[in-house]
């Protein structure tokens, strides 16, 4: 079986390393010509780690990220509201990993062209075609403008929010929806704070909200923090999406005023924002779920599949869990067709849910009580939630982001080998 992924990225990269620890021939084309370490931080949730470790890779990013400790939720003065416990300090077999989104891409690449010999970059998807035998893929090579093909038994589409793939199964997609919140973000080195692997999250994007944590495994062997920053600000009620270009590059002025007079815990907001050379800025969008993925021998992963917000630090770690699926399902088939069916039947039930309890934004809700309860700050928390409500945003945090820690424990390895017929 051969099997052609569309899409360079985290969700590609890891379907290439899967299918091929699997026993399956696969190429990755990318768009990009010189793949390059972008972007700004990300996290991996223990359930995504896991997998990456199972395809040895676990040594690879503790070399990279930050085995995140906690997640503590404050109010705008700082006023700790709750804690709740990350990775193993939750009880996992394997940590909740903070890092730098084009590191873990760069590292996952080198593992692709160490395994696999490497990708087909500077080729840009244009058409594809699919018949009873398999899966034609019209390319254009972006430096010359040649057109040239691949055939292969099934073709995924990992090419993200903007999927090409997508666009052609499904021509009457609705568009991108914008929750009315804009985004800015950074990294930036600074000094580290706390234990140096808590995650603080201040405010609510409600109307503002402040996420902050270290990315950097390397910056912290030298005594410092790259801090990745996270600035979410309710702009205006949901609709049609701005512009969702993830190069688009934000303004200080417009970042900064949102956050005067804000308090972390350690970390200077205004000092951490202004001192960052570059300041990204997009909307936090998602898209309705999709009846269906694929059609036989096509289907999507990650973004292409799945927008979600950004909430539940959820993104790639689902992208993770998509790719070794497809692996799994491919690998135990006889019929390739069948395999995508029986991805799909797991992973778009799983991550519909996701997308649509994300939208729910529950753990702001609790955030805005302490806002209207306790407007100028508080000493103890206890004095402005009932253990109730603090419970419950406790719940769905864990809802959002986490897998149950004795069923993820005790599940058997999902590596597989071809079985034959």
């Amino acid at each position: 079986m051969k099997v052609l992924i569309v899409g360079g990225g985290i969700g590609g990269l890891t379907a290439a390393l899967s299918l091929h620890a699997a026993g399956l021939d696969c190429e990755v084309v990318e768009y990009v010509v010189e793949p390059r370490a972008l972007g700004v931080g990300i996290n991996l949730q223990p359930h995504a780690v896991r997998e990456l470790t199972e395809l040895g890779l676990g040594n690879a990013l503790a070399e990279i990220g930050i085995p995140t400790s906690r997640m503590t939720y404050t109010d705008r003065f700082g006023g700790t509201i709750v804690t709740i416990p990350r990775g193993r300090f939750a009880g996992y077999d394997w940590p909740q990993y903070s890092v730098h989104r084009g590191e873990l891409q760069m590292m996952l690449l080198a593992e692709v062209r160490e395994r696999l010999g490497g990708i087909s970059t500077g080729l840009a998807l244009e058409n594809l075609e699919e018949d009873g035998a398999g899966v034609t893929a019209h390319l254009r090579d972006v430096r010359t403008g040649e057109h040239v093909s691949r055939r292969a038994d099934v073709l995924v589409g990992a090419d993200g929010l903007h999927s090409t793939v997508r666009a052609r199964l499904h021509p009457d997609d609705g568009p991108l929806l914008w929750s009315g919140i804009r985004m800015w973000r950074g990294v930036v080195d600074g000094e580290p704070y706390l234990d140096g692997a808590t995650m603080i999250v201040a405010g609510s994007n409600r109307s503002a909200k402040f996420v902050l944590y270290p990315v950097s495994a390397a910056a912290q062997a030298r005594g410092r923090a790259l801090l990745n920053w996270v600035a979410e600000v309710t702009l205006a009620e949901p609709g049609p999406v701005p512009v969702a270009d993830w190069s688009r590059l934000g303004r200080l002025e417009d970042v900064l005023p949102h956050y005067d007079g804000w308090r972390l815990p350690g970390p200077d907001i205004a000092a951490i924002i202004s001192r960052t050379e570059r300041i990204l800025e997009y909307p936090m969008v998602d898209k309705d779920p999709l009846p269906h993925w694929g059609t036989g021998r096509v289907t999507l992963l990650g973004d292409a599949a799945h927008p979600m917000y950004p909430v539940g630090s959820n993104g790639g770690s689902q992208a993770v869990l998509d790719a070794r699926v497809l692996a799994r399902e491919l690998a135990m088939a006889d019929d390739p067709v069948a395999g995508l069916a029986a991805y799909e039947a797991e992973r778009r039930t799983a991550t519909t849910e996701l997308v649509l309890a994300q939208r729910e934004l529950p753990m702001e809700q609790t955030i805005e009580l302490v806002t209207e309860r306790a407007p100028h700050g508080f000493d103890d928390i206890a004095d402005v939630l009932t253990p109730e409500e603090l419970a419950d945003m406790f719940d769905a945090q864990r809802r959002l982001s986490d897998t149950d820690v004795q069923a993820l424990n005790s599940r058997p390895s999902w590596n597989v080998v071809r079985q034959k017929a």
